[in-house]
């Protein structure tokens, strides 16, 4: 069953979605149009984001195409908003095939770094001085199920996830005077198209037989939307700083 929508929630409000295109991202980009945002909504791929527009005739969708770690996009991100950003959901995120520290090469963790960890830093660094201004702003990193341990994926999956959790607390901490709010969330398991393989047959043999046996049953993209939404709105004005793992009870294990 589909998480309820709450009609209005984010009326008068502009949001930018990262990642809007598939998954979570357009989940939560859908989510928030139809509780009544603005939603500045990127994906590397244009194709997806004119899918989501023709899918959601009724929401107030502005697209921007391009890969969210190139700092020109972030520009292009900031001015559709057109002067104010009353929300920001860093979502888009990559796979690192697993590697292991051993067997990582640069090309890898740099590309997983850049898009995971440099990009939100660059999205949440662009917008901070609008929301400053204004005195109140919600931003929710997407974090993972790895930033928790190191069993659910490879070095710079994991490395760049346990950093956004610390950007998280860093942005939570230093603007909360200011009235703004960071918090992280935490999928585990969800139904997405990012690729996820073994390119390594000793992660393969190290990890499998751990991810076999805890990972709980896969969600859907609309069950993270929800949290994020929450996150994003006035209904969480006293969460701050917070890693919500919603992950079906694997953080618990």
């Amino acid at each position: 069953m589909s998480p309820a929508f709450t009609p209005g929630r984010f009326a008068d409000t502009t949001v930018i979605v990262t990642g809007a295109g598939s998954g979570i991202g357009k989940a939560t980009a859908i989510r928030l149009g139809l509780e009544g945002a603005r939603v500045v909504a990127t994906d590397v791929v244009a194709d997806r984001l004119d899918a989501l527009v023709a899918e959601n005739p009724g929401a107030d969708l502005v697209t921007v195409a391009g890969d969210v770690s190139d700092p020109a996009v972030i520009d292009q991100l900031v001015a559709a908003a057109g002067g104010r950003v009353d929300g920001l959901a860093n979502v888009a995120g990559i796979m690192d095939a697993f590697l292991p520290p051993a067997e990582v090469d640069d090309a890898t963790w740099d590309r997983v770094l850049a898009v995971n960890l440099t990009a939100p830093m660059r999205l949440t660094r662009a917008v901070l001085p609008l929301m400053i201004a204004a005195g109140k702003g919600a931003i929710v990193n997407v974090s993972s199920e790895a930033s928790l341990r190191a069993s659910a994926s490879g070095v710079a999956y994991t490395s760049s996830k346990h950093a956004v959790n610390g950007f998280t607390k860093s942005v939570a901490v230093f603007y909360k005077a200011q009235g703004i709010r960071c918090n992280a969330v935490a999928p585990g398991a969800v139904a997405t198209n990012i690729e996820a393989p073994f390119k390594s047959e000793h992660a393969a043999a190290t990890l499998g037989p751990i991810m076999g046996t805890t990972i709980p049953p896969v969600a859907q993209p609309d069950e993270e939307a929800a949290v994020i939404c929450f996150l994003l709105s006035d209904d969480a004005s006293n969460v701050n700083g917070a890693i919500v793992p919603c992950d079906g009870g694997w953080s618990a294990i």
